[in-house]
């Protein structure tokens, strides 16, 4: 079951997703914001150009129209998905905020323009309206959703709340399968998510696709090219929604397919170099996929002035400390120290219970301890991390944009005052898997690629509630089994995570002829493509039994299993 329903899914973006594509790696370099670590200038190649609304500098090419989609954005949690999708079809792009200017845009030399989706209507006060005169460049546009409405209504069509609204899957009817819907069928499914249609057509625009509940679903103006469509192409619930994309970024906007994985490592490592010249890099290594591939990226590119930092925290899943010092002390022969700070975090999170300061605890108290084992490391000026696309678009507006906050990540925010270094985090804005294909480039063993993510905060955001050690082995027991049982069945690398989350409630279970009344653990197994969207695993009936009846009679404290059938959106996949 599990496999065709990732076949299912996967099926309809395989081609792009064999073909990752990635923008050269950002040596970052510290600018303030406030948080727990500090984002700051993209490391890129060219001159500066600076961005109204981000406080960042983009380095760009002084050169006419070179092969780059720019992504403006209004809000939406798509936005980075959309910038991921173009990047697929080999083409670089760049998400800047909705209040970029023309002169900037100009200074760019873009050969497409996307306008994301967002929260809000046209019509509401203070909704985000971009420059008029970006429209007038010359310059290919691509309206998703709430962009579509800012197209409308600069250009004099009408848009106003819908009787009926649609979100989720809905049949779209292709009306003009020219350019944008070029070698596509008439008729196919779309993901929508709205509640306004277009009631006047903007002047000098053709209605090219609608669906039973919206009249107009998708519109043209051809001599001007600037498009739109008012469902999300850019995710994996729109079939060939890929194959929109495409036709846009490279026939109608005629980007070549230039960006390539060799391209992408052999910038990532010249950059580093250039940045770090002969100093040393020190870098928190956590065993995910992230950091670990970063290690061995900054390694490859500076050798043994890497020095990686383990800080077990206590809130790990079982063995996994010992795992990762055998595979990067022993394994990779690498600069590694560990440091046992169980304690100082389980103290800190005595009593607290809301998910949101815990996080928070959590990647402070890893900042303390952190900082004081690298200071210890003489003449160190610069700082690594993994940081990825999924990490910041959840934890703050990204790039100055309105994009919503979701939650807090520990790797995302400000360099703390006491711990002077630059920044590097190489996989800013890339995701997970193709974070993994770089791995593979650099001969890094499927064990470590194929892991499954975790998250920074570790077992403390999948206890609901308060953390103790208690909890926390019962947990770590319940978690074992279900991985286990996961790979036994042949679904560990089909499935994007599988794991266990410890509920703080109890009920009355029945054991030995006893009254007993103990806890309950969820599982939680997904099937994603990078993280950003997710459905819930249909995992077989026999496998589930298997991993409920050895939690119940194997881990003591537990009566009670059951398991959780959300997709994100509307839920997200950690619990907390």
């Amino acid at each position: 079951m599990v496999k065709k329903q990732v076949k299912k899914e996967q099926k309809k973006q395989a081609v792009a997703a064999k073909k990752q594509v990635m923008k050269p790696a950002q040596v970052m370099k510290p600018a303030k914001r406030k948080g727990l670590f500090r984002s700051g200038h993209h490391a890129g190649l060219g001159s500066k150009v600076k961005v109204k609304g981000f406080g960042l500098s983009v380095r760009v090419k002084k050169q006419k129209s070179k092969d780059l989609i720019i992504v403006l954005d209004f809000g939406s949690q798509y936005t980075q998905l959309i910038a991921r999708r173009i990047r697929e079809a080999k083409v670089y792009s760049k998400i800047v905020p909705y209040t970029i200017t023309v002169d900037e845009i100009k200074e760019m030399q873009p050969k497409g323009i996307i306008l994301s989706g967002g929260p809000m209507s046209v019509y509401d006060q203070g909704a985000p309206i971009p420059q008029k005169g970006l429209f007038e460049l010359g310059i290919p546009v691509l309206g998703i959703c709430y962009g579509m409405q800012v197209i409308s209504h600069i250009f004099g069509g009408k848009v106003q709340g819908s009787k009926e609204r649609e979100f989720g899957r809905a049949e779209l009817f292709v009306d003009s399968n020219l350019d944008l819907f070029a070698n596509l069928p008439t008729n196919m499914t779309c993901w929508m998510s709205h509640s306004d249609e277009i009631k006047v057509m903007p002047k000098g625009f053709m209605k090219i696709a609608h669906t039973l509940n919206a009249e107009v679903a998708a519109i043209a103006n051809r001599s001007k090219k600037i498009y739109g469509v008012q469902f999300h192409p850019e995710v994996i619930h729109t079939q060939r929604g890929a194959q929109i994309l495409s036709n846009f970024a490279n026939s109608i906007c005629g980007c070549l397919p230039r960006w390539t994985m060799d391209k992408f490592i052999d910038n990532a490592i010249r950059l580093i170099k250039e940045q770090v010249k002969d100093g040393k890099v020190v870098l928190g290594l956590s065993g995910g996929v992230d950091s670990s591939v970063a290690a061995i990226l900054l390694h490859k590119a500076i050798g043994n002035r890497l020095y990686c930092i383990f800080v077990d925290n206590g809130l790990l899943r079982k063995d996994e400390a010992s795992k990762v010092q055998k595979t990067f002390k022993t394994n990779f022969n690498m600069n590694m120290s560990t440091v046992n700070a169980e304690t100082n975090f389980l103290k800190r999170l005595k009593g607290v219970t809301d998910p949101e300061e815990k996080r928070k605890i959590i990647g402070d108290e890893f900042i303390n301890v952190f900082t004081e084992k690298a200071n210890k490391i003489k003449n160190v000026k610069f700082l690594a991390q993994g940081t990825l696309y999924p990490d910041v678009i959840e934890s703050i507006s990204p790039k100055g944009g309105p994009s919503a906050v979701i939650k807090s990540h520990h790797n995302v925010g400000g360099l703390p005052k006491s711990l002077k270094m630059e920044l590097i985090e190489p996989f800013r804005e890339l995701f997970k898997d193709e974070v993994r294909i770089i791995g593979k480039h650099l001969a890094m063993p499927d064990t470590v690629l194929n892991r499954q993510p975790f998250p920074g905060p570790g077992l403390g955001i999948r206890i609901l509630g308060e953390v103790t050690r208690e909890r926390l082995e019962i947990l770590r027991e319940a978690d074992e089994r279900v991985v286990e049982e996961i790979k036994k069945a042949g679904l560990y690398n089909q499935v994007w995570q599988s794991f266990a989350v410890l509920l703080p409630v109890k009920t009355v279970g029945v054991m030995g002829d006893q009254r007993t009344y103990e806890n309950v653990i969820a599982i939680r197994c997904v099937t994603s493509i990078d993280g950003m969207t997710a459905d819930w695993a249909q995992i077989p009936y026999e496998v589930l039994g298997k991993i409920s009846n050895r939690i119940i009679n194997e881990v003591k404290g537990v009566n009670r299993v059951v398991y959780d059938i959300s997709s994100k959106p509307p839920a997200t996949i950690e619990w907390e």
